[in-house]
C-alpha cells in the first residue's frame, strides 16, 4: 500500500502577540491570509500529500474564507477541518485522533504551525525522510551565546551552543509513533509539553534534528509581519503595468453592468456576454501585465459558451494567471467615460466589487469616471468606454 502523508496544521491559537486583528493565522499579509498562503507553501511542496488544519471553535468562516482562494485542486486536498483545545498539545492530539481515520501506523504526518507560511518544498522533503526513521524536527544552529538564568536574572550557566538549536515545525513522525506518545501523554497528565517533539522524548523516543531555513519563521509579533510583508515584495522585483481599454454600444435595456454591478438605466450594453465594459477593460489591463494575449484571445466572442456570460468569470480568470506566476496584483486604475448613467452613486458599490472580484484590499482599486463633454459617441450617448490600468508584480 503507497505511503499516506498528511499535514497537521495547527490553527486554533488566537495570537495576541500579533497586535489587534483577530487570530494572526487569519490575518492579511501581503494581500493574502497568512493560512492560505502556508496550505498552498505545503500542498504545492508535497503533491501527493493531503492536509488537515486544527482550528479554533469559533473560527469556521474564517478558515473557510482563507481555504477559499486556493484553486480547486489544492481544496480537494483538504480534509474537513478538526477543532482544537486549551492548548496546542491538546490540539495537536485532536488532530491525530481524527487522522487515525484515515492513517496507517507507518503513514507520515508532519505538524506545522499555520504562522508558518514561509516553509520550502527541500524543507518538507528533508521532513519526510526524517518521518521515515521514526521522528524528526528542523532545527537552526544558535549562533548568539545563550546564559541561562535564575528567577532574579542571575547568570547560572553558559550552554555551550555548538550542541543548541532552535527548532522548528514541521515537526515530522510516523503516525502511529507520535498519535500514541501523545494519547499516554494525555492519559498519564502530562500536559504541559511544549512542542511535539517533547510529546515524543517524553514517551522515550529518540528524535533527531535536521536542517531547518531561517527564512521558515513563525510569525509572532507584530514586527514579524512587518518583515514577512517586506520579503514578500522583495522576491516579487518584476514590476509590470497593462493597460486595458474597451467600449460597447448601448442599446434596448433597463440596465447596464459597470464593474460587477448592475445598475437601473433607460438602455443596456451591447455584447457577446453581459458586456460589463469597466471588468472588460481591466481583465485587459491585467493580461497585458502579463503579456498573456487580451480577452478575445481567451474568451472568444464566436464560442456560444460566452454568450451572457457574467464578467466576473473573465476577471477572475485573468487574477488566477497572475497568481499560478507566482505574482501579485499591486493596484487597479480604471475609468469610465461616459455621460449617464451617473457614475458617483454607485462609485463605492463597484470598488467593492472589483475588490472582491480580484481578492485586493479596498484601497488598491480606484475607479474613477468622466464624461467626453457631449462630444463623440459617448456624449451621444450611444456607447460607453472604459480604460484601466494595472499594476503586477512577478518574481
Amino acid at each position: 500500500m503507497a505511503e499516506l502523508c498528511v499535514f497537521l496544521v495547527v490553527a486554533a491559537g488566537r495570537g495576541s502577540r500579533a497586535g489587534a486583528g483577530g487570530p494572526k493565522q487569519y490575518r492579511e499579509l501581503g494581500g493574502r491570509q497568512v493560512l492560505t498562503r502556508t496550505l498552498e507553501a505545503l500542498l504545492r511542496a508535497a503533491p501527493d500529500a493531503r492536509a488537515l488544519t486544527v482550528i479554533h471553535a469559533d473560527d469556521r468562516d474564517l478558515y473557510d474564507a482563507a481555504v477559499a482562494p486556493l484553486s480547486q485542486d489544492l481544496r480537494e486536498r483538504l480534509l474537513p477541518p478538526t477543532i482544537g483545545g486549551a492548548t496546542r498539545q491538546e490540539s495537536v492530539c485532536n488532530g491525530l485522533d481524527t487522522l487515525a481515520r484515515v492513517c496507517g501506523a507507518d503513514d507520515l504526518v508532519l505538524i506545522h504551525d499555520a504562522a508558518r507560511p514561509f516553509v520550502s518544498a527541500a524543507l518538507i522533503e528533508r521532513a519526510k525522510d526524517a518521518a521515515r526513521k521514526g521522528a524528526g524536527i528542523p532545527g537552526l544552529a544558535v549562533t548568539d551565546t545563550i546564559k541561562q538564568i535564575a528567577g532574579d536574572a542571575r547568570i547560572v550557566a553558559t550552554p555551550e551552543r555548538a550542541t543548541l538549536r532552535a527548532v522548528q515545525t514541521p515537526q515530522a513522525f510516523r503516525f502511529g509513533l507520535i498519535h500514541k506518545a501523545h494519547l499516554s501523554a494525555k492519559a498519564e497528565g502530562a500536559g504541559e509539553l511544549t512542542d511535539d517533539a517533547a510529546v515524543a522524548e517524553w514517551a522515550g523516543h529518540c528524535v533527531f534534528v535536521f536542517p531547518g531555513e531561517a527564512e521558515n519563521g513563525k510569525l509572532t509579533t507584530l514586527e514579524d509581519f512587518v518583515r514577512a510583508e517586506a520579503k514578500l515584495l522583495n522576491d516579487l522585483p518584476d514590476i509590470r503595468t497593462g493597460m486595458g481599454f474597451d467600449v460597447h454600444a448601448l442599446g434596448e435595456g433597463d440596465h447596464v453592468w459597470l464593474g460587477g454591478v448592475k445598475i437601473a438605466h433607460t438602455q443596456a450594453l451591447i455584447g457577446h456576454s453581459d458586456a460589463d465594459v469597466l471588468l472588460h477593460a481591466i481583465t485587459d489591463a491585467v493580461l497585458g501585465a502579463i503579456a498573456d494575449g487580451d480577452i478575445g484571445a481567451h474568451f472568444p466572442p464566436s464560442d456560444e459558451k460566452w454568450r451572457g456570460a457574467s464578467s466576473d468569470r473573465f476577471l477572475a480568470h485573468a487574477v488566477a494567471l497572475v497568481s499560478a506566476r507566482g505574482g501579485r496584483i499591486a493596484h487597479i486604475d480604471a475609468t469610465l467615460i461616459c455621460e449617464r448613467p451617473k457614475i458617483g452613486p454607485h462609485r463605492e458599490a463597484i470598488r467593492a466589487r472589483i475588490a472582491e472580484i480580484m481578492d485586493l484590499p479596498l484601497d488598491r482599486v480606484a475607479v474613477k469616471a468622466t464624461t467626453s463633454e457631449q462630444l463623440g459617441f459617448t456624449g451621444r450617448q450611444e456607447g460607453i468606454a472604459a480604460q484601466a490600468v494595472a499594476t503586477v508584480r512577478l518574481p
